[in-house]
């Protein structure tokens, strides 16, 4: 197997998992790391758990490493991203000064520790390891990873904002990274070591984007509470500007995706409760939410686009017929009414809608926008449908009609017109999302959520594209060769 034949997309799927998976690059993966730990320290397993592939440009996969030091018998888990064929770096002396000094930084917090360096770069492998917590675009990371500072952090800034719903303080707590993506987002989880359950998320931001995230979800639990009954947002505790970071605390309950597969009594009144919920939120005022960021139906089409590039590499057929389904949504959303921009919640799927013992809670006001709410209904029956079809699950149809119930959307049949045609743009983004590239099953596995795609366009009434060869286990093979 060819390294840039891998990157570039030309050895098809078999490519890409050979990169990921197979025994030769493992090891090479697995040296390099050994070489980045100190004295006596050990690796174990590797799990990878992610992976991004951009034709022509990177693979990224971010693994959880095992490790331990000489002194401790057990291991502890620590994030680690590895790019292949990383885009150039033109400015690279001084991002290589700040590398150094980061990971001077993290031994001098003691969140380097067991290993000695916290990068590597392979050159004839197009290879670059960085270990967590390092990366250059969030210097606070080290900080906010260090038990002490956290604690003194904590301390100064519930001093001084001193809200009702203040936790205790404790003097130590234990640092867990939650999801390290380098120059993208990191969140991290406090737990406290006094024997109390309470925790602490604190998710990092560039730029304003953390002090429009914490106003944003402020606001939306206050509104939630006033006109939602039985249902209202986390309210974050403090946004810490010196970090860039929004603290939040932990919830209770559990995602309404945990109570699909358990087939709870009541599924149906959580789904009703998401769709009052998501109306009751389409009513916010953007000027009570403050400034936020347009998107139209253009701009989700973008998005989607760009993220599927590697179908197109890897599944041909699958990628020409997703790009002849986004023309004729593109022109059928033209011709559908349209209404003014309102607030939007921007991600509204199951996994940000939690069943809590006291009702119902909505997380992760990231993306808001000024934008059509059909956009947050559609992404929600596209999760929903995915899900059931890829689990092979039954009751689809009574989920639906329960949400849509909820949101009363037959008071706004337009706007559920152009809700699925924004379902059937999410189905193509989450697919890329959701089947692991890494997965012996992918291509089956995405050939199905196509077909979903399918059955939904043939159901709006939109045109049937001429042609939509399937693409074979065999066939693919053999375009891989």
């Amino acid at each position: 197997m060819n390294l840039a034949d891998s990157l570039s997309g030309c050895a098809g799927l078999e490519g890409i998992q050979w990169l990921l998976l197979a025994p030769a690059p493992r090891r090479i993966l697995r040296d390099q790391l050994k070489s980045l730990l100190s004295g006596r320290s050990m690796l174990g397993p590797c799990r990878l758990r992610r992976a991004r592939f951009k034709p022509g440009r990177k693979l990224t996969a971010h693994y959880d490493a095992l490790v331990r030091n000489e002194r401790n018998t057990a291991y502890c888990v620590r994030p680690v991203a590895v790019t292949w064929g990383a885009d150039d770096k033109p400015n690279r002396g001084p991002a290589e000064h700040a590398v150094a000094e980061m990971q001077a930084e993290a031994r001098r917090h003691g969140v380097a520790a067991p290993f000695e360096r916290l990068s590597a770069d392979l050159a004839h492998w197009s290879m670059h390891i960085s270990v967590s917590p390092l990366d250059s675009h969030f210097p606070q990371l080290v900080r906010l990873m260090d038990p002490r500072y956290v604690a003194e952090m904590l301390a100064t800034v519930y001093s001084a904002s001193a809200p009702a719903s203040t936790p205790a303080l404790a003097d130590r707590y234990a640092v867990i990274s939650i999801r390290y993506r380098p120059g993208q987002r990191h969140v991290l989880r406090y737990d406290r070591l006094d024997g109390a359950k309470t925790r602490v998320f604190a998710k990092l931001y560039r730029d304003e984007d953390g002090a429009r995230t914490f106003r944003v979800a402020t606001q939306a639990a206050e509104w939630l509470e006033q006109q939602a009954e039985g249902s209202t947002a986390v309210r974050p505790l403090v946004y810490v500007a010196e970090h860039g970071a929004v603290l939040y605390p932990a919830l209770s309950g559990e995602p309404l995706t945990e109570t699909f597969w358990r087939h709870a009594c009541g599924l149906g009144r959580w789904l009703g409760r998401a769709g009052t919920a998501l109306r009751a939120l389409h009513l916010l005022s953007p000027s009570v939410a403050g400034p936020l960021p347009a998107h139209d139906f253009a701009a989700e089409l973008g998005q989607t686009a760009r993220a599927s590039d590697f179908i197109r590499a890897l599944l041909p057929s699958v990628g020409a017929a997703i790009d002849a389904l986004f023309d004729r949504a593109r022109e059928l959303y033209q011709r559908l009414p349209q209404e003014p921009p309102t607030f939007t919640h921007g991600d509204f799927k199951s996994e940000h809608v939690w069943c809590g013992p006291y009702g119902l809670i909505l997380l992760d006001f990231d993306s808001c926008h000024l934008g059509d709410p059909a956009l947050d209904i559609g992404k929600f029956l596209a999760h929903l449908q995915l899900w059931h079809v890829l689990n092979e699950q039954p009751g689809l149809e009574p989920a639906r009609q329960a949400f849509l119930a909820g949101y009363a959307v037959g008071k706004s049949k337009e706007r559920l017109l152009r809700a699925r045609l924004y379902e059937v743009v999410e189905l193509v983004k989450i697919t890329t999302r959701r089947v692991p590239l890494f997965d012996p099953d992918w291509t089956s596995r995405t050939e199905r959520a196509h077909s979903v795609m399918c059955r939904l366009e043939l159901m709006m009434g939109v045109p049937a594209a001429q042609a939509r060869p399937s693409v074979s286990g065999k066939e693919h093979t053999a375009h891989a060769r």
